[in-house]
């Protein structure tokens, strides 16, 4: 039977501090050395996935930005990929402009993605996370001056950053046309808030079956901490919360394992893994 192990990034592979230990490296690298089947399933973008989890060999097409894409972690394609309609995008738009609210607006213009924000309208939390990309030398940096520019191309994904009442009569607005994949989530790491908006079919779950329909895996095992995680969980044959996980995610868990901070999705590997 051929097994996929697919497992979320921050708050389940991660510990607090965003870091991958070397048990939990060593443990993974091991298990694919013996025909392991292993990825991720995560909000993150392959640039800054690439980043947290250097050091795992990772041997399958990896979930990226919360099942927009499939991609190839290792030569950095893409194989799969949702986007907004034309007339989606110009709902967002006005829905971004009567909230006045100024997102990371992230899209492909001609072929290349970026991520756009308007300089000079960006709030603390916005200046926080474009240093970050300068830090890591993001190819993908776009500063523009209209917003004209900022919703040029083909955009698969909005990211509003602020604080929690900055946001929460956007986050309200779009939900409740449930045409959205729309989450109000606040960050693992600072006391920013962000909403994210994305294509109705985006999630993990759905990508999830693409990739085993494109690799043809039998089964699905997965790892997870939020609620972002319950579509994956309710497609997988097998699914385990870690302790730390949100007590929603943990009712439809198969089992609790140990917590990200004490190695939880490597500990239930190497204890369960069968060659």
């Amino acid at each position: 039977m051929k097994v996929l192990y697919i497992t979320d990034i921050d708050g389940t592979l991660l510990n607090n501090d965003g870091k991958l230990s070397e048990y939990t490296i060593k443990t993974i690298n091991e298990l694919i050395k013996k025909g392991m089947f292993f990825s991720y399933a995560t909000v993150r973008s392959l640039l800054t996935l690439s980043i947290v989890t250097k050091g795992i060999n990772v041997n399958v097409p990896v979930i990226t930005k919360n099942g927009i894409f499939i991609e190839d972690l290792n030569l950095k394609e893409v194989l799969y990929s949702i986007k907004f309609t034309d007339d989606e995008k110009s709902f967002i738009i006005d829905a971004l402009k009567q909230f006045s609210v100024y997102p990371i607006v992230y899209s492909f213009i001609d072929g290349i993605e970026k991520k756009s924000w308007i300089h000079n309208k960006e709030n603390d939390a916005i200046k926080r996370e474009v240093e970050s990309w300068y830090k890591n030398n993001d190819p993908r940096i776009r500063s523009v001056n209209t917003e004209v520019e900022l919703f040029k191309g083909e955009i698969f994904h909005f990211n509003c950053l602020g604080k929690e009442d900055e946001l929460i009569d956007l986050y309200k607005y779009i939900n409740s046309t449930a045409n959205f994949h729309c989450m109000l989530r606040k960050d693992y790491y600072l006391d920013d808030y962000f909403i994210e908006i994305m294509p109705k079919k985006a999630n993990k779950g759905n990508t999830i079956l693409k990739l085993k329909e494109i690799m043809n895996f039998d089964k699905i095992i997965s790892f997870g901490d939020a609620k972002i995680d319950i579509p994956m969980f309710r497609i997988s044959d097998e699914c385990y919360a870690v302790e730390n996980a949100e007590d929603e995610l943990k009712k439809i868990a198969t089992g609790i394992i140990k917590s990200n901070n004490n190695d939880g999705v490597a500990n239930w590997l190497e204890n369960n893994y069968k060659t």
